[in-house]
């Protein structure tokens, strides 16, 4: 289907942009608008025509939270989420974590967050998609909430936070578990100039994990926060995804990730609502990338990770 960028609703098939029908529609008004002055241009070998087959970019927003959204209940949240995505023209989205947000939560903390999640994710169950959030400080605990929401229920990925640095030997059975389900694990990351939390992770926590998990599908999320250092960090474990969300749209992140680990180790999330899809979307169209590389890092890379599991649970687009 096309993008109505007029629609608020959020019930509506996943949406999928189709570069042949945006190109013929804005060419055919450059021609409209060259008509009326008398001056006319033919069309360029770069711009589509119709022998070509359609391309849709089909867009997967790996990172966001509810709290960030107005609303009452997770539902209401997950309503205001999805509608602007559609003016973005994001088919899913995952989320993970409810509010507020807790360094260190208690077991009931993180059942009432996961449950916040449960809740939205049945609103619309074909748009998206969730990541039980663990407290690796917790482990029986952690094993347990992986088992309701994961195992026996519809999330396909696990969420850790700054409970605990990622590195230590703690995390190894809710790791291991993870894997053995075939979920995606979220790790953020952050590489601060004035000192990371107690239990923060830096890529340098992650990449020690990797090496002791080296079938666990691992993200890197935020890049490391400081960019540079956390493409460094990462480039020697091969089986760690980059994930570029939740900081300003700096110029060359993009391209520089691409040209240090290739396209199909980067994945696009925004962090909304704490960020807006707009300013993060940006950090990828705008890119000087080919439109290959877009596409897997749009959507193309997520699908791959979660292809196992979203089958296993009938959730594949």
């Amino acid at each position: 289907m096309t993008i109505d960028l007029t629609s608020n609703t959020s019930n509506d098939s996943p949406v999928v942009c189709h570069r042949r029908q945006w190109l013929q529609w804005t060419t055919a008004m450059a021609v409209a608008a060259a008509s009326s002055t008398g001056h006319t241009q033919e069309p360029s070998q770069t711009q589509a025509t119709a022998s070509e087959p359609e391309q849709p970019l089909e867009i997967w927003d790996s990172h966001v939270h509810l709290s960030g959204f107005a609303g009452t209940t997770p539902e209401a949240r997950a309503e205001l989420a999805l509608q602007f995505a559609d003016r973005m023209g994001i088919a899913r989205l995952i989320t993970f974590m409810g509010w507020p947000f807790l360094y260190t939560p208690t077991p009931e903390q993180i059942r009432q967050q996961n449950d916040q999640v449960l809740a939205a994710l049945k609103f619309d169950p074909q748009r998206l998609l969730g990541y039980v959030y663990v407290n690796p400080q917790d482990v029986e605990g952690s094993l347990a909430e992986l088992r309701r929401c994961l195992v026996d229920g519809p999330m396909v990925g696990v969420k850790l936070w700054v409970a605990e640095r990622c590195s230590q030997t703690l995390l190894d059975p809710i790791i291991a578990l993870a894997t053995k389900h075939n979920a995606v694990i979220y790790q953020h990351t952050w590489i601060k100039t004035t000192g990371n939390l107690p239990g923060e992770s830096t890529p340098a926590d992650l990449v020690e994990l990797a090496r002791r998990h080296p079938q666990a599908r691992l993200i890197c999320g935020h890049s490391g926060g400081t960019w540079e250092l956390g493409l460094r960090t990462i480039q020697s474990a091969s089986s760690l995804m980059y994930e570029i969300a939740g900081a300003d749209p700096t110029a060359g992140i993009t391209e520089r990730a691409v040209q240090e680990l290739g396209a199909a180790r980067v994945i696009f999330g925004s962090d909304a609502g704490g960020r807006s899809y707009a300013t993060q979307l940006g950090k990828i169209l705008g890119a000087n990338i080919t439109e290959e590389e877009k596409a897997l890092i749009l959507g193309g890379n997520i699908r791959r990770m979660l292809g196992l599991i979203l089958q296993a649970k009938g959730l594949a687009s």
